[in-house]
């Protein structure tokens, strides 16, 4: 197994409001975790670094290594960063209301396991195709899952970054579980949606399917999503599953 993982401020914000971070505890099981803020005055930026920050910290003091605790503990963590998110914006004035997104997988074996609040995503590539792993918390996505508009309305509608689901709320938040069976060469993508808003899925799993070094494919991604306009911070964070002798390096 091999992690690359890079953000970018993109072409159009003046700040990055997206934070990544990858993460082991001490039985040795790596976390990856992605979020993007939300909020004026840097506070976007506060909310998803306390997301990865404090998810990943915790994570970095466990021992845990079975799932079914993995998922409990992912839950309970999640909702530990939505108390303090909000308690942090109701606190200061210029960071009132900010919340971000998270999406977080773990590496047990054989398996992931995904966690997930907002639209951040978790896509598969394998066998050259593609699959998105987590569904939207968004109100377009409500709207299409209602039938009520069309994944192509969806893309360019004016509400499409509006959210159901964030951290940094009062009360508990509601977070989605997933687990997926792993195969060798398989391929765990993690993104914002300044990556999946500038890239169809058929071209992100194109450059992620290409057989140059990983570090390679997560700097075009980046790069590809900034020469399509680049409206917003971009996110990629890459798990490639082939074994060692297969993995191509960087010279």
């Amino acid at each position: 197994m091999h992690i690359e993982f890079q953000t970018n401020v993109g072409r159009k914000r003046k700040s990055n409001q997206d934070t990544v971070g990858v993460y082991e505890n001490k039985s040795g099981i790596v976390l990856g975790i992605v979020a993007d803020g939300m909020g004026g005055h840097q506070a976007g930026d506060t909310a998803s670094y306390l997301a990865v920050t404090g998810i990943g910290e915790l994570w970095q003091e466990t021992n845990l290594y079975k799932q079914n605790d993995v998922a409990r503990w992912i839950v309970s963590a999640i909702q530990k960063e939505n108390e303090i998110i909000y308690a942090e914006g109701n606190n200061n004035p210029d960071k009132y209301g900010m919340g971000t997104t998270v999406v977080v997988v773990a590496v047990l074996g054989e398996n992931i396991l995904l966690g997930h609040v907002g639209d951040s995503r978790a896509y598969i590539v394998r066998n050259n195709g593609i699959k998105q792993l987590t569904d939207d918390h968004s109100l377009v996505n409500e709207l299409v899952k209602t039938g009520e508009i069309t994944p192509d309305m969806a893309a360019k509608h004016p509400k499409k970054n509006v959210l159901v689901r964030s951290v940094g709320v009062p009360g508990d938040v509601e977070v989605d579980l997933s687990v997926v069976a792993i195969s060798e060469d398989d391929h765990i993508l993690l993104c914002s949606d300044g990556l999946s808003n500038m890239l169809s899925d058929t071209y992100i799993k194109n450059i992620v399917s290409q057989p140059n070094s990983l570090k390679n494919r997560v700097e075009q991604l980046i790069n590809e999503a900034n020469e399509a306009g680049g409206t917003d911070n971009i996110t990629a964070l890459l798990i490639d599953f082939k074994t060692p002798s297969k993995e191509v390096h960087d010279k």
